[in-house]
């Protein structure tokens, strides 16, 4: 069966729309999320300004700062400073990854922790490994919401998730192992990842390499996760081959899984950064 990450996700936003327009009727002012992109990468392009699209579709405010390539740390920082300290923006949001002369430490740092909606600072972070998160990450979010949304029980089921990133990895671990689901971490390291997938239930794929898992390690009893995307000869794929989607009993389809509610979480986390304000 597909996880329909896109039609969750228009749910999630019909939501949060009917939630703009109550603030509306009350006179008060809407959420806002401001984008940061520095460079000119084709692909964060593209989530930069889907980004501020979906905004738009909900009601929200929006602000995009399209940085040249060789912007200095200093100056993204200044930029930065003044987002933390405008009452009228809400959220936050980096667009990695960086140009390789930015660390992203520092910079994802220098955010304020309540502005942080991508969930990334140390501060959320620590909240999230301890049950107690302000922000749950955009991509792990979307994930947990679809396998709510269709039901999949995961308590006492093994999961197996492949990438370690702190985007996707780590948290999506930390969160499975909340719904009490026992979790193996692997990467482009592990060795027997063929026997490892075999043995798990629940299979999440975040390593960032194109159809890096065969059709053919894929069997029936497996709910597939597919967080990857990319482009080629003009198609989008993921991390698993395609054929895979229809061999697992519960899969995301690249496009139109887990890239959606990506989007949609991180609107629903600009709305949990607004009501923190208590306006």
């Amino acid at each position: 069966m597909k996880l329909d990450g896109f039609e969750v996700s228009k749910i999630i936003k019909n939501n949060l729309r009917t939630e703009v327009e109550i603030l509306k009727g009350q006179g008060k002012r809407v959420p806002c999320l401001a984008v940061v992109l520095v460079g000119t990468d084709a692909a964060s392009q593209t989530y930069v300004n889907s980004k501020v699209k979906q905004c738009e579709r909900v009601g929200f405010e929006s602000q995009a700062y399209l940085l040249p390539e060789d912007t200095s740390l200093e100056t993204l920082l200044s930029l930065i400073s003044d987002l933390n300290q405008d009452d009228r923006v809400d959220g936050i949001l980096v667009q990695l990854p960086l140009p390789k002369h930015l660390d992203e430490d520092i910079v994802i740092n220098a955010l304020s922790p309540d502005k942080d909606v991508d969930g990334l600072h140390p501060e959320n972070v620590g909240l999230l490994a301890l049950d107690q998160a302000r922000f749950i990450p955009c991509t792990p979010k979307g994930i947990m919401t679809l396998l709510n949304e269709y039901n999949i029980d995961l308590s006492g089921k093994r999961a197996l998730v492949i990438g370690r990133s702190r985007l996707v990895g780590k948290p999506v671990a930390s969160l499975l192992m909340k719904e009490n689901a026992t979790v193996t971490i692997a990467h482009s390291k592990t060795t027997n990842l063929e026997s490892l997938i075999a043995e798990n239930d629940i299979i999440v794929v975040a390593i960032g390499k194109a159809q890096f898992i065969e059709a053919s390690m894929i069997h029936g009893n497996h709910v597939l996760i597919d967080v990857g995307i990319h482009r080629i000869d003009g198609k989008i794929v993921g991390d698993v081959q395609p054929e895979a989607y229809e061999k697992a009993a519960y899969a995301t389809p690249v496009p139109k899984g887990v890239g959606p509610m990506t989007i949609a979480s991180l609107l629903e986390n600009t709305m949990v950064a607004y009501k923190l304000k208590g306006e």
